[in-house]
């Protein structure tokens, strides 16, 4: 076929279907009960995000043309109403399987949730006293009438009660009121044991909603609903490259709960005449009105009070420690000795943290450069930076300001940094820095040593608890002086210097060779194909969009190339299309862990490239971002990283077949095997043992 003519699948329904991968999870018997209630909560948080950002999108683009650009083959002009459908059928699912699977499996369990029902009479009195003494004072009701139109403002993703009254005054009759539910300020969950023994557990809204006449006296309740609003999340930083850019998002985050409407969810029965009302009063699309469950924000799912979680919990995998930095000896003793390939979260975090501390108080360490993309709310990576630059070494710091949803966490610590005498370096003009890297100079011997810090997840000790990635520390002198050059050009924002005209040869960046190395890679695998020699692309991933790199997996599936990819969420590749793509298969994995490391294998005549690193293959990542790749060149790492991507694909529990009908298929029972994330933890246990 000629490139352009391909198939493709939607971004955004292909994310849809990822997050129903994850409703697969919660409607899993296999899943522990618990857990199954975290699926839940991920899906509903990933649905809010997605509402926050994707929708706004699909909304401005669909049916949009240009003579320059046109969008209509990503933004179809129904694609707003194919998204609502699916999300639709989803929410549905959801609410299938907590009323009839998760809610019975609790009362098994001697577990008592409360959903869409009374509370026991023999409770009342202590409802009553709770509400009075400890919800009562965080509510503000608001009467609401056509006068109140652009004037009433909800707060992004709060809860509230549309209360319909009928009062003893006549200009009150027919009148509603807005109550808003404090699940921000108050524990979501109530519990208590109840006369039998039994836990007993209720919503904080369904509290507030059998204690309205106690707030409304003299009224009569007619009825509650349950509404709650999202707001477009988006910061508008087009002119970012002039000016304070940590001031201008600092204004931006100040609006960004303030954002346009995107959805208003309502509890299931409401009147259409309310609905007609409250789209009138909110000036909003009637549209933008959807009808969810009678509760919402059921990503307080994860904070569920279940009084023996380990009872009904996956069980507990203790991180491994790593066992070669041992004896007391300086880290980089051991580094320099060999590179190192950490595993987390099966291989315990704290060699990174030693790392870092390390560097901050060795006397022959004088510089430290670190890119920080989320940075842990209580950052010991950060509190090790700081106390470096107290003990006199030079630390810059590069932040990305612009990380969604971390803006405010990242700015607050720049400031911290700052304070200390860390050079902060915020941005580049329309670049995010994605690139997870950190370099240590150290003076050993009258010479500088690079120690070089390369993986694929964030410098974050808490998300290394729960993502899968991976960690390289290398004294390798080439990849030290590349990332040198890097952070030079980060600095200056000017073409590095001192490698005549190629700056990066072992590393790949965007922007400088990323693309095109991973492009020669592929069509090195073409040739071998057309050849009549073994040719294999292995590729994991967490988002496969960019058309270009899609085209090159195509061309190379039509030579003959076997083609495994692992992606995680979206995937707008079409596998298993007959002259396109039949020798494709893409598999995608669902467990305890998030699956988050980029790994790429090229077969490569038997020599094996094997690159790691931060760069998913998005447009954004690959054309306006800064991320990093680097080579696995230890056999013995390599076989590592093999042996991971094998285990994965060998994966029949928590991996599903990614079809181009966006379904996640189950492999056939027959083929029974094993779970990947299990099988990489005890491999890992195995391999770090002394």
């Amino acid at each position: 076929m000629i490139p352009g003519s391909y198939f493709y699948l939607n971004r955004d329904l292909s994310w849809l279907s990822f997050n129903g991968r994850v409703l697969q999870e919660a409607a899993d018997p296999a899943v522990p009960l618990y857990n199954r209630f975290l699926f839940l909560s991920i899906f509903s948080s990933n649905l809010d995000e997605f509402y926050r950002v994707r929708v706004p999108a699909i909304t401005a683009f669909s049916g949009w043309e240009s003579k320059k650009i046109s969008l209509s083959s990503e933004y179809p002009n129904d694609l707003i109403e194919e998204v609502l459908m699916r999300v639709n059928a989803q929410q549905e699912e959801y609410g299938r399987i907590l009323r009839e699977e998760l809610i019975p499996a609790l009362h098994t369990a001697g577990i008592h949730l409360y959903y869409e029902e009374k509370a026991a009479i023999t409770l009342r009195e202590k409802l009553t006293s709770y509400f009075l003494s400890e919800v009562l004072s965080f509510l503000q009701p608001l009467y609401l009438s056509p006068a109140s139109r652009g004037t009433i403002f909800l707060e992004n993703n709060a809860l509230y009660f549309v209360v319909s009254l009928e009062n003893a005054q006549p200009s009150q009759q027919g009148s509603y009121a807005l109550v808003n539910i404090p699940s921000g300020q108050l524990p979501r969950f109530y519990t208590c044991s109840g006369e039998n023994g039994e836990w007993q557990i209720l919503f904080l809204d369904d509290i507030i909603r059998d204690c309205l006449p106690l707030l409304f006296r003299g009224a009569v309740i007619k009825d509650a609903w349950s509404v709650k609003l999202t707001r477009d999340a988006e910061l508008n930083l087009e002119d970012e490259f002039e000016g304070d850019l940590a001031l201008k998002i600092e204004r931006q985050l100040e609006k960004r709960d303030w954002g346009p409407a995107t959805r208003l969810l309502t509890a299931p029965g409401m009147p259409e005449e309310l609905k007609d009302f409250l789209a009138s009063l909110l000036e909003i699309p009637r549209r933008a009105l959807i009808s969810g469950g009678p509760y919402h924000n059921l990503k307080d799912f994860a904070s569920l009070p279940l009084p023996d979680k380990t009872r009904l919990s996956d069980k507990v995998w203790p991180p491994v420690e790593y066992p070669y930095f041992g004896n007391g000896q300086a880290i980089f003793t051991y580094i320099r000795g060999r590179e190192h390939l950490l595993h987390f979260p099966y291989h315990c975090y704290g060699s990174i943290l030693r790392f870092f501390n390390e560097a901050a108080t060795d006397p022959l360490v004088k510089e430290i450069c670190i890119t920080l993309y989320r940075v842990a709310p209580e950052s010991r990576i950060v509190n090790a930076l700081i106390s470096a630059a107290r003990n006199r070494k030079t630390v810059t710091v590069f932040v990305e300001l612009k990380a969604r949803f971390d803006e405010a966490n990242n700015l607050k610590w720049s400031k911290k940094m700052k304070a200390a005498g860390i050079r902060i370096i915020s941005s580049l003009p329309y670049l995010k820095v994605h690139a997870k890297v950190a370099l240590v100079k150290r003076e050993e011997e009258g010479q500088t040593i690079y120690y070089s810090c390369l993986g694929t997840g964030n410098f974050n000790e808490n998300t290394a608890r729960f993502y899968t990635d991976h960690m390289l520390l290398s004294a390798d002198p080439e990849k030290g002086k590349e990332l040198d050059r890097l952070f030079r050009f980060l600095v200056s924002g000017k073409q590095p210097a001192g490698a005549e005209e190629i700056p990066f040869r072992k590393l790949l960046v965007s922007q400088f060779n990323l693309v095109s190395v991973f492009e020669n890679l592929i069509q090195y695998e073409i040739e071998e194909a057309r050849a009549g020699r073994e040719a294999l692309i292995f590729i994991k991933l967490n988002n496969l969009q960019e058309r270009r790199m899609i085209d090159r997996l195509y061309e190379a599936a039509a030579a003959g190339v076997k083609i495994k990819l692992l992606v995680r969420g979206i995937c707008c590749l079409a596998p298993g299309l007959e002259g396109q793509s039949e020798n494709i298969t893409v598999v995608r994995i669902v467990d305890r862990y998030l699956e988050h490391a980029r790994i790429f294998f090229f077969h490569h005549g038997g020599e094996k490239k094997i690159f790691m690193g931060s760069a998913d293959w998005m447009k954004r990542n690959l054309r306006s971002r800064i991320e990093v790749c680097f080579p696995l060149e230890d056999p013995g790492l390599k076989e590592q990283a093999e042996q991971i991507l094998q285990l994965q694909w060998a994966d029949r529990q928590k991996a599903r077949l990614f079809t181009s009908g966006y379904e996640n298929l189950a492999f056939p029972p027959e083929e029974s095997g094993m779970a990947a994330q299990e099988a990489i933890y005890h491999w890992v246990s195995r391999i770090t043992e002394k």
